[in-house]
């Protein structure tokens, strides 16, 4: 039996995405013929590789041992390809990078245009996501996160500035209202909440000096992103809690107070980080080359 490598690449991109629709959007070609690839495949195999209902897609206990003995060979596949990569004189292919949105927006997207300028043979996909990634099972080359939520077996090097949180609000909410000095004046009721994917509210963390105070907001409001929380804000929802780089516009142009300035709530260094490897692929390698390079 001879199965094409080309149909277990899709099947594996399908059951990366966990959907048809999203797999098929990555390789660029219709749902119909990605389906059509799964069952040729699954006639081949004589065995079904994934349970579908209409709502959801699931692995089989087939699909499950498929997709656990041939991840490592496409793996080491691309290593190879990627140790190939190493004779030429300029990097290529898709670089793949899951990252926080605001470190997304604020951080990748202008570093990754500079990086694109220099390495015209590059390609790079960034993936906001707030949710917490196992970034080789889901198929990225590296991530971002803050140094409190590096795994201890990735490589991670620091990427951009460290980052700080503002809290706003607008001038009409403001009006004839106390604006708080400390964070106790802060009135949790009043407050833009965020939801993270998984379901966890968004806590506000806060310093001044050695001092740090920790909010739960529970306002009428919850947003999924802060673009929204911003919005709200500006129309009077009360206090949002965003990086400072959404709302310094809306500052500027008096859309927007901040307040609590003294207590600057900010987050840690953003560090890029990958798995260690023996062939780094020449892509990686690039990019990690490129962030260092903005160090010096």
């Amino acid at each position: 039996m001879t199965i094409a490598l080309s149909d277990l690449d899709a099947f594996v991109c399908i059951a990366r995405f966990g959907s048809f629709k999203r797999a098929a959007s990555e390789r660029g070609v219709s749902v119909s013929l990605l389906s059509q690839t799964i069952r040729r495949l699954e006639q081949q195999l004589g065995v079904s590789l994934f349970n579908r209902t209409t709502r959801s897609l699931a692995l089989t206990e087939a699909g499950e041992d498929l997709l656990s003995n041939v991840t490592p060979a496409f793996s080491q596949i691309g290593h190879a390809i990627d140790h190939v990569n190493r004779f030429r004189d300029t990097a290529l292919g898709l670089l793949r990078i899951n990252a926080p949105a605001p470190i997304a927006h604020f951080v990748l997207a202008p570093l990754g245009a500079r990086f694109l300028g220099e390495n015209p043979n590059m390609a790079l996909e960034i993936v906001s996501d707030a949710a917490f990634v196992d970034i080789v099972q889901a198929g990225f080359d590296a991530g971002v996160r803050f140094g409190e939520d590096l795994a201890q077996d990735m490589v991670a090097i620091p990427i951009g500035q460290a980052q700080r949180y503002a809290v706003v609000a607008s001038p009409g909410y403001l009006a004839g209202r106390a604006v708080p000095r400390t964070v106790d004046q802060l009135d949790p009721q009043a407050c833009v909440r965020q939801r993270f994917p998984g379901g966890k509210i968004f806590q506000w963390d806060f310093k001044c000096g050695s001092e740090t105070r920790q909010l739960a907001p529970r306002g009428a409001m919850t947003v999924t992103d802060a673009l929204s929380a911003v919005h709200a804000a500006c129309h009077g929802a009360g206090f949002a809690y965003v990086h400072e780089d959404y709302v310094t516009g809306a500052i500027a142009d008096g859309a927007l107070v901040r307040v609590l300035a003294d207590w600057s709530p900010g987050i840690d260094q953003p560090y890029l980080y990958y798995p260690r490897q023996r062939h780094m692929p020449a892509s990686l390698r690039a990019f990690v080359d490129f962030v260092k390079a903005q160090r010096d």
